[in-house]
């Protein structure tokens, strides 16, 4: 799975597969994800994952969360099985590994 760069959207695209968004915003959904599991404020997920002030902004930014999170939980009650059956993979992040 190529990842690419595209811009955040307020309203994710919807669609029964995954999509050139999804490719690119998948570990965003992780995160979104990770952030309501780990008790984040709608506020502080808005801000750090999603780029929005929700303090200048509060109707766009919370449009914002949950179309993201909608799609983020759709993938794993739903669109996992499109992963699977796409033999395609999550992108991964590389990370530098400290010299030692």
């Amino acid at each position: 799975m190529k990842t690419t760069q595209i811009p955040l959207a307020d309203d994710v695209i919807w669609s029964d597969g995954m999509t050139a968004y999804d490719e690119a915003h998948f570990t965003l959904y992780v995160r979104l994800l990770d952030a309501v599991n780990a008790g984040a404020k709608d506020d502080e997920m808005c801000k750090v994952l999603l780029e929005i002030d929700a303090d200048r902004e509060p109707e766009r930014a919370q449009r914002r969360l949950q179309s993201h999170l909608k799609r983020a939980r759709w993938y794993t009650e739903e669109g996992f099985r499109h992963l699977i059956a796409d033999n395609v993979s999550p992108p991964k992040k590389t990370t530098p590994h400290p010299e030692h």
